[in-house]
This record gives structure tokens, sequence and C-alpha cells, in this order.
């Protein structure tokens, strides 16, 4: 089944781009001492968008699947998506030690 794995390759390709984004935009910061309370608030909101982001990806489909009478093949498709998931992260600190 090749839908688990599309949800976690766009769950790890948002991660990518958000980084990429946060990389490319730390470039453009400005020299002079600015206030913490516009970063802070953008990182939290970051967080919440991400986290909200993640959840639809991660828990639409089981979800629907679960509430179609299928609980267990929503709770298997769930399942499968986080095995993914783990070997992107797995991948991603493979980078991290060899790169």
């Amino acid at each position: 089944m090749k839908k688990p794995f599309v949800y976690a390759l766009a769950a790890a390709v948002y991660i990518v781009l958000i980084v990429s984004i946060i990389n490319i935009l730390t470039v453009f910061k400005p020299e002079g001492g600015e206030e913490a309370l516009i970063p802070m608030m953008m990182m939290l909101s970051l967080f919440v968008l991400s986290a909200a982001v993640m959840g639809f990806i991660f828990l639409s489909e089981p979800f629907r699947l679960y509430m179609e009478d299928r609980k267990q093949e929503g709770v298997a498709f769930f399942v499968r998506i986080v095995g993914f998931f783990a070997c992107f992260v797995v991948l991603f600190l493979v980078l991290l030690f060899f790169l």
C-alpha cells in the first residue's frame, strides 16, 4: 500500500521546506538589536501551524477509516504512516552524522 508512504513523505517534505525557509530567512536577519517578542511569536505560530499540518497529515485518513467502522484498517494505516515517518527520521539522523 503506497498511501501511508505518501503521507509520511508529505510530512518529511513539509519539515524540509520549513527548515529550508528558516535557513534562508536567517541570512536576511537585521544586524541591529531586534525585539525578542516578534521572533517568539513567529516560533510559537510556526509550532501551532506545524502541529495542525502534521495532525492533518497523520490523522485524516486513519480517522476517516475509523469513523467508517473500519477500525482495524484505520489503526493499521496510522501505524504504517508512523513507521514510514520513523524511517525518514532515521534517514535524517544518518544524514546528520555522515554528511
